[in-house]
Formats: structure tokens, sequence, C-alpha cells
């Protein structure tokens, strides 16, 4: 794959079905199945569930096939003052190790930091461990906490994990606690 053809940008509606099918297939690979009548229903109508509550959703577009072959999204916790929540980070196979995560990464951190966000908090398929040794390199703590989720078809479990934000003292780089 050849990244001069790689451009990160907002998603949009019309990527919902791309989206989709990366994300199908990532979860193939650790024996999960795309629910879109649950969990995955979100990937449907993109501007609403991202955009529209005061988030932002990001692909990589492959510009040469005309694919999305990376994603990451972000949005306000309603019931969590000055905290967000990130979701849907997903790379193609072929991407990962090359920087793109961390992109997509970087992006929505600075997203968080300019909408003033002081804590980014998100819960991870306890299945996907290199991700999480890569949230943990970012700066991101795991407290232990374990929940259930039934949004799929079989049960799983997640981690959670954060990240303190700071804007003042050191000019809006994260603050790793």
């Amino acid at each position: 794959m050849n990244n001069a053809n790689l451009l990160l940008r907002l998603g949009k509606n019309a990527d919902s079905p791309q989206v989709i099918r990366l994300i199908t297939d990532v979860y193939a690979e650790y024996g999960e199945t795309m629910c879109l009548d649950k969990g995955d229903r979100d990937l449907l109508d993109i501007e609403t569930g991202y955009f529209k509550r005061g988030g932002a959703f990001w692909v990589i577009d492959d510009l040469l096939v005309e694919k999305i072959v990376g994603c990451h999204a972000a949005y306000p916790l309603a019931d969590r003052t000055g905290v967000c929540t990130f979701r849907r980070l997903y790379l193609q196979a072929e991407l990962r190790g090359q920087g793109w995560g961390y992109r997509l990464m970087n992006q929505a951190i600075t997203w968080a930091q300019s909408q003033r966000f002081q804590r980014i908090e998100f819960w991870s398929d306890t299945r996907f461990q290199t991700a999480h040794q890569f949230f943990s390199r970012r700066g991101f703590q795991k407290t232990g906490a374990v929940r259930e989720m039934q949004d799929s078809i079989q049960p799983y479990w997640e981690y959670f994990f954060f990240m303190d934000l700071e804007h003042s003292s050191n000019n809006g780089r994260v603050h790793e606690t």
C-alpha cells in the first residue's frame, strides 16, 4: 500500500458502507460478527452518531482504490461534563505498525484538547491486546475495571481506559497520570 495515496479526513455518511466493511474485516480476525441492529448501529449514520452529538469521525481514505482503510471517532459523554470518549479505532491489517494508528489517535487527542475536554475515557474489547499495548504507549491508563457487554451476537468483555488532559500549564499537551 502506497502511503502517498492515503488521506486522513473527516468521515461522512457516504463512507458508512466502507467503514462497516473495514470493521467487519477486523472483527473477523477475532471471531466477532458485526451487529448493526445493536452495538454497531452508529455506523449506519455517522453524521448523527458523531457530528450531531458534538463529536467527530475520521477516516483514512486510500484515494487510489477509493477505499476506507482506517477510522477513529470521538464524542462528548452526555452525562460527564468535560469528558469525551473515543470509539472505532480500526485499521486495515496492512496499515498496522506504520504510524497510521498514531496519526488517528493524535488527531482525536488534538480534537479533544481543542474542544477543551479535561479527560478522555473509553472501553476496549479485552481481546484487542495489541491495541491495549498501543493505548499504553500513547499514555492511556487501564484501571482494571471490566464490564460485560450484551450488544453483539455473543457477550464480550471490555477494559476501561482513560487519559487526563491539561490545557493551561503545558500549552495543551497531554498530562499523563
